[in-house]
């Protein structure tokens, strides 16, 4: 009878083992951006999960010590029961004593090391790994509690081995990477643009990753080839500027050529008739923001985005002036070419 309560502990311990690494294996390959969306609709479990996302070294020792337990367990209580199961039935055949020890421990290791293995160890993880998210969800709850219940023993173990990856001067953290690197991402968009899952015809998609390693200094028109006007340059002058380039912004610039301000369209087309010659008011000449040439472009657009400028200076190291950045072109550098609405 006690070898056969031996044979019920071995289901439960196997059970038990393939509880802790589908567990481990599914904090680790859950995918934060899943999780979080069913959080914030208040449901338990997508919490707890998320707890142990962020606590993913701590889910790790803790279903390291219970794995490594149920192992010891399986050997110390398991083994012996199959091993004594099975020397009943090789006495029959007239071996050896000896050999019948010897030949019942190797079945049953084998035996044993088997289940261990597939049912205990790859199956759990392969099920992790097919729907991790879902698995986070079923298993981590009861980790955490787990986790809580011998919390001494888990901190301990966990600073243990922190403390001997410091050693190394190697930083441990405790959330699992659960995001893409933009490197990442691209290889994906371009394997998956290869084999015709994904259509990038307009190539927005390509454009975006190359806009994010581009600085100012690569859209950014130089002084030569910008259209201005002079200081104290009238409303009819930029009527006169639009009718010829058609665009609706026009640079204000001083005696040295070099950019002051600028001034749209509208803000001198509701002047009055009598106004039209004289110098545009200072109140109508927007302000020009400045931006370093090596800024990176995303953050150029974003500062530009702030300030609700459509144009920035921009300068070199040195603080001389080197050209204008136009939001317009910012823009097309993700989307491919935007017509201003007054060009011809």
């Amino acid at each position: 009878m006690a070898d056969w309560l031996g044979i019920v502990w071995l289901v439960v311990l196997l059970a038990g083992n393939a509880f802790f690494v589908a567990a481990e294996f599914a904090v680790i390959s859950a995918r934060r951006s899943q999780i979080e969306p069913l959080a914030e609709q208040g449901k338990a479990s997508a919490k707890t999960a998320l707890w142990a996302m962020e606590h993913a070294t701590l889910m790790l020792a803790t279903s390291q010590l219970g794995i490594t337990v149920c192992s010891l367990l399986i050997l110390n209580v398991s083994e012996p029961a199959i091993h004594h199961l099975l020397e009943g039935p090789l006495h029959l055949t007239g071996l050896p004593e000896e050999a019948v020890g010897t030949i019942g421990f190797i079945i049953t290791l084998v035996l044993v090391s088997f289940l261990h293995v597939v049912f205990g160890e790859m199956v759990p993880k392969n099920l992790s790994f097919s729907v991790p998210d879902r698995a986070v969800l079923l298993l981590a709850p009861p980790l955490v509690g787990i986790a809580r219940v011998f919390r001494p023993i888990i901190v301990a173990l966990n600073s243990t081995a922190n403390g001997v990856l410091r050693l190394f001067r190697v930083e441990p953290k405790s959330e699992a990477a659960s995001a893409f690197t933009l490197d990442e991402v691209s290889t994906i968009v371009a394997q998956s643009t290869k084999e015709g899952v994904l259509s990038d015809r307009t190539g927005t998609l390509s454009a975006a990753f190359e806009f994010t390693a581009k600085t100012v200094a690569d859209v950014a028109v130089p002084l030569s080839g910008l259209v201005s006007l002079p200081p104290g340059a009238t409303p009819a002058d930029v009527e006169h500027a639009v009718a010829k380039h058609g665009f609706s912004r026009y640079l204000i610039v001083d005696a040295d050529g070099l950019p002051t301000g600028y001034v749209h369209l509208k803000d001198v087309i509701d002047l009055d008739d009598d106004e039209f010659d004289d110098p545009i008011p200072a109140k109508r000449i927007r302000q020009l923001p400045s931006i370093f040439e090596k800024t990176d472009l995303e953050d150029a657009l974003a500062s530009m985005r702030r300030s609700g400028g459509h144009l920035a200076r921009t300068f070199t190291e040195s603080g001389q002036t080197k050209g204008v950045l136009f939001l317009e072109d910012i823009i097309e550098e993700l989307v491919g070419e935007v017509q201003d609405a007054t060009r011809r």
